[in-house]
């Protein structure tokens, strides 16, 4: 870290960062997030349920109703998610609870939705991100919630009493959460081009290996629209197959696919639409290991940097944070500078900040080719000399301040549109 323009704190807060984000995810976060919440609730209860009930908040709710449950023969929804995590989840295992289901858990799935009472309510909450499930056998129940975080848990309860319990409008208590704060797109630069990378290489490795497989599996096979290989029928130009790879993991991850996936910002999709483009472009320009590791450096952070404003579940498109950031990445791989980044990072978010977010289904990966779309396009705009400014809607001057106005966009602006949303949604369930 000698001569280098960053200091040794913000250093090793955006490892920390990285670390704790980049990590490896089986499914749609959000269903196996409620599979997790089942499995410590069936291992509380010390028995398998013959009863669940499941409390989640609207944006669970829109996020689990329509996606296919990984190594379920391609069930969808909340009560499938929590079946196969109390019939065969890891409670100890996290994002992965589902990823080594056997075939003999598979086999009883079928057998047990019939059977099992499972009743799904709305959970009022302040918190966007948050979930109860209560398990019974006999006369023995356990509960357990959580909130704010996919593996967050707030609550766990046996028989009535407490067992665990924080604060679920806490910010998640770590002794050592890193300070997110401190990202910015200047420092993010700077470490990217200066960051020791044996302190990042296993993650990034990690990111390369397991998000190319599900994009080449996704455009094997048939997934969802197959929004990848639609894309690859129309050319085959480095910019087109960036779009195509990063839809073709999404489409493979939201129909099924029970390869993992590094996700970022707490989503598999993110973690694509950060990565594979970055990845396509540095073996379709031949630039080398290193040059692509620092590029991926500044696609998930800048990603991480301008969802951090937003939250991890609103009504807004987590793929257009992810599109500014892989646009990012690729003006760093085409030569570009911090003043290139923050230009390209500005003109995305000021075309596709409007695009919602109508839960996880098979048109997560066309939104994804659209975020990427316009992410290549920013750079590209400014490579022309062209830029939006300050005054151009929501654009103000300095990329700090814009992404602050776009990141309360999303928060606050668009909390209407989610509630809307998620009862046009929950609507359609009793059609």
């Amino acid at each position: 870290m000698e001569n280098m323009p960053i200091n040794e704190n913000v250093y090793r807060t955006y490892v920390d960062i990285l670390r704790r984000e980049l990590i490896s995810a089986m499914g749609c976060t959000e269903p196996t997030a409620l599979a997790y919440c089942a499995a410590v609730a069936r291992e509380t209860l010390g028995a398998l349920p013959e009863r669940i009930v499941v409390e989640a908040s609207g944006n669970i709710i829109k996020n689990v109703k329509s996606v296919v449950v990984p190594n379920t023969g391609g069930g969808r929804g909340i009560a499938t998610a929590a079946a196969i995590g109390v019939l065969g989840g890891d409670a100890h295992a996290g994002l992965e609870v589902i990823s080594r289901v056997g075939d003999e858990v598979r086999a009883r799935l079928a057998d047990y939705l019939k059977q099992t009472p499972i009743e799904i309510k709305p959970l009022i909450s302040d918190n966007v991100l948050d979930m109860i499930v209560t398990v019974e056998a006999g006369s023995s129940s356990a509960r357990v919630r959580i909130a704010n975080e996919h593996t967050n848990i707030v609550l766990i309860e046996k028989d009535g009493r407490v067992l665990t319990q924080k604060d679920p409008n806490a910010v998640p208590e770590e002794e050592d959460l890193p300070d997110y704060d401190l990202l910015n797109v200047q420092d993010i630069y700077d470490f990217a081009c200066h960051c020791d990378l044996d302190d990042v290489r296993d993650i990034l490795d990690r990111q390369i290996r397991q998000n190319t497989a599900i994009a080449e599996e996704g455009l094997r096979n048939d997934y969802g629209a197959n929004i990848g290989k639609v894309l690859l029928k129309g050319g085959n130009d480095l910019r087109t197959k960036a779009r195509a790879w990063a839809a073709a993991g999404s489409d493979a991850r939201m129909n099924g696919s029970e390869l993992p996936v590094v996700i970022c910002s707490g989503s598999g999709n993110q973690g694509l639409t950060a990565s594979l483009p970055v990845i396509v472009y540095a073996r379709g320009m031949g630039v080398g290991e290193e040059k692509l590791y620092r590029a991926l450096l500044i696609s998930n952070l800048i990603t991480l940097h301008a969802k951090t404003g937003v939250g991890r579940l609103s009504a807004y498109c987590g793929a257009v944070s992810a599109g500014a950031g892989a646009g990012a990445g690729i003006a760093y791989l085409s030569g570009g500078d911090e003043r290139d980044i923050a230009h390209t990072i500005v003109n995305t978010l000021a075309i596709t900040s409007g695009i919602v977010c109508d839960g996880a289904k098979s048109s997560c990966a066309a939104k994804i080719a659209t975020a990427v779309e316009t992410g290549i396009f920013g750079y590209e705009m400014y490579r022309h000399g062209q830029q939006f400014y300050a005054g151009d809607g929501l654009v103000v001057k300095g990329v700090e301040n814009s992404i602050a106005n776009f990141g309360r966009l999303a928060r606050i602006g668009m909390r209407e549109t989610d509630r809307e949303i998620i009862l046009m949604m929950t609507e359609q369930d009793t059609h």
